[in-house]
């Protein structure tokens, strides 16, 4: 993540996104609004994203661990409204919207071939395609073919009920230069309203099964979802302009 006095260019912001090379790289301003404390961009190293969480929650941490940020709410504005961000003991807690996805009868023959031959139990879609599979070792063994899912031209949320956690998924987007994200918010911004509604409970513990892996504390609040995690601050460096 990079703290910034001002904005720089969009262009240059995605040159440093591409440079890094990570899934996704986060800038924030102080912002001069009377209901935000900062503004808040994301961007992977091919495109500019309107949600991102991990990249927020490390935003928050540093605000609070390393900037000295001092209040106990920090009110972030983005491309996907404010996000409002709580510290609570060892965790940081994230409010961001509730988007809901509906069935799809019809998905891309070429999905199933895409995720190596898995058996898919059903497919929805708010702004990915959320594939749920019968079991967790399906999500934690499956092995994409990443040009197909670019071919397809959709975002992919694996995911099946979980046996230590209520429910598991991997993130693929290929479409957006990340072959698969190590945890991801906006995915669990539609992933708590499907389990909330599926497991019947408000209150969910959430595993995403990446190579680093994740391990988040949800509620569904209607039209909102509160997301909470912990951080590892790992490096600090400088970038000369």
């Amino acid at each position: 993540m990079i703290p910034l006095d001002e904005w720089i260019s969009d262009s240059l912001m995605q040159r440093l996104a591409m440079e890094n090379n990570l899934s996704e790289t986060v800038f924030f301003v102080p912002s001069s609004k009377p209901d935000a404390d900062y503004e808040i961009r994301w961007f992977t190293p091919l495109v500019e994203i309107n949600l991102c969480g991990h990249a927020t929650l490390a935003s928050a941490y540093v605000l609070y661990h390393v900037l000295g940020y001092g209040y106990p709410v920090i009110r972030f504005q983005s491309k996907s409204g404010t996000l409002t961000i709580t510290k609570n003991a060892d965790k940081i807690s994230m409010d961001f919207p509730a988007w809901k996805p509906n069935p799809l009868t019809n998905w891309p023959p070429e999905l199933t071939t895409a995720l190596g031959n898995i058996a898919i139990t059903g497919v929805h879609q708010y702004r990915d395609f959320l594939v749920e599979v019968a079991d967790e070792s399906i999500v934690q063994l499956c092995q994409p073919d990443f040009t197909l899912l670019k071919n397809i031209g959709q975002k992919v949320i694996l995911t099946a009920k979980g046996s230590k956690a209520d429910f598991v998924s991997r993130f693929f987007a290929p479409t957006a230069g990340i072959d698969e994200d190590p945890v991801t918010g906006s995915a669990h911004a539609q992933l708590i309203p499907y389990w909330a509604e599926k497991l019947g409970k408000k209150s969910l513990h959430a595993r995403q099964l990446s190579k680093r892996g994740g391990e988040l504390w949800c509620e569904y609040l209607g039209d909102r979802v509160t997301i909470a995690g912990q951080c590892v601050f790992y490096m600090k460096g400088e970038i000369d302009l």
